[in-house]
């Protein structure tokens, strides 16, 4: 690592968590971030920050000013601009050693598979269930783990899937097949308080990292079928484990 990265990632090399091979392994792996609203825009900043060294960025969606409440890499230059190009501008903006492509097509059932192909993790912070199931049935059939994040008023959840191994849930085995539909709830009608979209992308970030040193050994497990729930009003977190459906469409055969 040249003297200019070691500097700019100190502060993580001096925790025995992470490392000098911690952040090499940061720095080699390539992350998907599938959506950038309310919980891709923080999280894109936390991902930058701690030197992922291959970004994915995909939203299909342009920026408008409700947006700057709590999508907190836009300004208002950015109003009317497609997301995906302004996130690579600011990626671009601060920090231009990372490799960042991206795409603005929405993501359907049949595309689902190349997005996701050859990546090393994928954080899903969208807001339909179509979508994220489209994606966690790409991510089993992949066989690439999945974060997946979501907010809405003053609640979180961040959960960790790798429904590819024997014995670990997928996405769909947490919600089932009922939501395959375009129904989600959105922020526009139930509202969101910008500061919970912060602290539920950045726990994201964090169990991104987590996982991508897992190889190592300092942060712990990877956490797999953790589903951790966040409560913005109380203010307090509790997790739970999500079991495997073996039923399950997707990862059912996997049982083992």
């Amino acid at each position: 690592m040249e003297p200019e990265r070691l500097e700019r990632f100190a502060r993580h090399i001096v925790l025995p968590e992470i490392g000098g091979a911690g952040q090499a392994a940061l720095a080699g792996s390539h992350v998907l971030l599938v959506g950038l609203g309310g919980i891709g825009a923080p999280a894109l900043q936390y991902l930058a920050a701690a030197g992922i060294g291959t970004l994915t960025l995909v939203d299909d969606d342009d920026v408008d000013l409700t947006n700057l409440q709590r999508q907190t890499i836009y300004t208002t230059r950015d109003i009317g601009h497609g997301k995906a190009v302004a996130a690579r501008r600011w990626v671009s903006n601060f920090d231009n050693a990372l490799d960042v492509t991206i795409s603005d097509a929405r993501i359907t059932p049949e595309s689902a598979a190349r997005v996701v192909e050859s990546v090393d993790l994928v954080l899903d912070g969208t807001d339909n269930f179509a979508t994220r199931l489209a994606v966690s049935d790409a991510c089993v059939a992949e066989r690439v783990p999945l974060l997946s994040a979501a907010v809405g008023r003053f609640q979180g959840q961040v959960g960790a899937f790798a429904g590819h191994l024997v014995g670990q849930p997928c996405y769909r085995c947490y919600v089932g097949d009922a939501f395959d539909a375009d129904d989600c709830d959105t922020c526009a009608e139930d509202g969101m308080l910008g500061a919970m979209a912060g602290w539920a992308a950045s726990f994201a970030a964090m169990q991104a990292v987590r996982i991508l040193v897992s190889g190592n050994g300092g942060m712990g497990e990877p956490q797999w079928g953790q589903l951790h729930l966040l409560d913005g009003l109380k203010p307090g977190m509790r997790s739970l484990k999500i079991a495997k459906d073996p039923a399950c469409k997707a990862c059912g055969s996997t049982i083992g």
